[in-house]
């Protein structure tokens, strides 16, 4: 169905084939020259980029990295799952040989409260990389705001609604895997997800030192399941004053993107056709450079351009709804799961209506833009597609008279309450003038929407989601 539509819009809008120059030779006049001013820039080649498209893909990739890398591992997500295939990425990193001989460096950083979850979890299925050699760094996030009365009295499964490490980064010496998917089984099978392979040393280098950084304030484990601070740290996350953790932690992530992004701020290299630019947002550490960005590529694109825009869970921020509405010009179809693809279909208690929530937030956005007679532009689609869960995340920009993306986001945010003011996120904002990239960006995007039947926003709602929504929305 939205292929349909979605080729017909591309139709009426394309007349011929644009090729625009350098986004970056005049920053002030050129769409997206802005990005290097408020992120560090690294110019690459459109061929050193590659896209998968299904999940065992994204997991043979990683099996492959832990298992030949040489130098590196820098491994960055919510949680390791506890199953073969998560245990089978761990037996990979153990039978390297270059681990064994002590020359391969392995990092971990995942979240304390779900990498913490249940007798056998995360931190026990990575014990035996610490026992190997000495090696290995495994950290924990822990969010400042979980302290006090609330630690002791949130259960488990709940204590993550205050906060969590949600960065989703895998480094094999000079590759980059980005995506959204975390390191458990469903996202290794059915559960769909977007997944770029990028390889430039420079933008490696990048991410290993802003996780470097966030490590300095993380829990760091040892070999015997213990967790301790990083020696160059001195404040716990969930004692002593939480303001002088916040403050010290964001001015640590700050410096660092300031730093990088006076080194780097390139904005054309002869032999270049891409410029990627790192997007971070901590928003409890003050960090707000994803959603700036975000609300400002939303805000300024043009009428006759086209908005694609992905979620796995739909909770955009008021912010982001508000410029939608009013400020954007352009055409934008959402995508989201539809409930039956919503990974907390059939959980237990106050869970099992999440997916009824996000029905209910997309109903009142609808009714939003429909009040200001903007259903001409906006459309709501959700993904269903047999046994499969949808967690799929990004936006793709199709300039006016261009049947291909020239923009894409790509990375771990939701554009989500939460994603924007609670969680530790990264993604890529990733420009390319190269027609063989921006098609396959365009065939991406297709594959996902190619899934999205037309929303169906006026399903029935239980009494108590109303509720759950109207106090909780900035916790999920």
């Amino acid at each position: 169905m939205f292929r349909r539509v979605f080729n017909s819009l591309l139709e009426t809008t394309a007349q011929t084939e644009v090729v625009y120059p350098s986004p970056f030779t005049k920053p002030e006049t050129i769409p997206f020259g802005w990005l290097s001013s408020v992120a560090p820039c690294f110019p690459i080649k459109a061929s050193n980029i590659r896209i998968l498209s299904e999940p065992p893909h994204f997991y043979n990739v990683l099996k492959e990295g832990c298992a030949s890398a040489t130098r590196r591992i820098v491994l960055v997500s919510l949680y390791l799952g506890t199953g073969n295939l998560e245990k089978n990425l761990v037996k990979a990193v153990l039978d390297n040989e270059n681990f064994q001989k002590g020359g391969l460096s392995v990092s971990v950083l995942l979240d304390y409260m779900r990498g913490s979850r249940f007798e056998v979890n995360s931190r026990t299925v990575l014990r035996p990389l610490l026992q190997k050699n000495g090696n290995c760094t495994v950290s924990l996030y822990h969010t400042p705001v979980l302290r006090g009365l609330l630690k002791k009295v949130t259960p488990h499964r709940w204590n993550e609604l205050y906060g969590l490490q949600h960065m989703k980064l895998y480094i094999f010496d000079d590759t980059l895997v980005i995506s959204g998917a975390n390191l458990s089984n469903d996202y290794f099978t059915n559960r769909q997800d977007r997944y770029f392979v990028i390889e430039d040393k420079r933008l490696c280098d990048f991410y290993c030192g802003l996780v470097k950084r966030v490590q300095k304030f993380s829990l760091t484990l040892d070999k015997n399941n213990n967790v301790g601070l990083d020696e160059e740290w001195t404040h716990l996350p969930y004692k002593g004053s939480k303001n002088d953790f916040i403050e010290e932690a964001g001015d640590i992530v700050d410096s660092y993107i300031t730093e990088t992004k006076d080194e780097r701020n390139i904005h054309k290299e002869d032999g270049f056709d891409t410029w990627i630019f790192p997007l971070v947002q901590m928003g409890q550490l003050g960090i707000t450079q994803d959603s700036d960005t975000t609300t400002r590529l939303l805000s300024e694109a043009p009428q006759d351009s086209i908005l694609c825009i992905s979620t796995g869970y739909f909770n955009l921020t008021s912010q982001y709804m508000t410029t939608l509405i009013n400020q954007t010009s352009a055409t934008c179809k959402i995508l989201m799961a539809h409930p039956k693809a919503n990974g907390f279909l059939g959980a237990k208690g106050p869970a099992g209506g999440i997916p009824y929530a996000y029905s209910l937030i997309a109903h009142k956005f609808r009714n939003e833009f429909e009040k200001l007679d903007q259903q001409y532009r906006i459309d709501l689609f959700e993904y269903l597609r047999d046994k499969w869960t949808y967690h799929g995340k990004g936006l793709w920009y199709y300039a006016p008279k261009d049947n291909n993306p020239s923009l894409t986001l790509i990375g771990s945010p939701n554009f989500g309450e939460r994603s924007v003011r609670r969680d530790l996120e990264t993604q890529l904002a990733v420009v390319t003038e190269n027609p063989v990239l921006k098609k396959e960006l365009h065939e991406e995007c297709q594959r996902l929407y190619g899934f999205g039947r037309p929303a169906e926003t006026e399903r029935a709602v239980p009494t108590w989601v109303h509720a759950f929504v109207f106090f909780f929305r900035n916790f999920f």
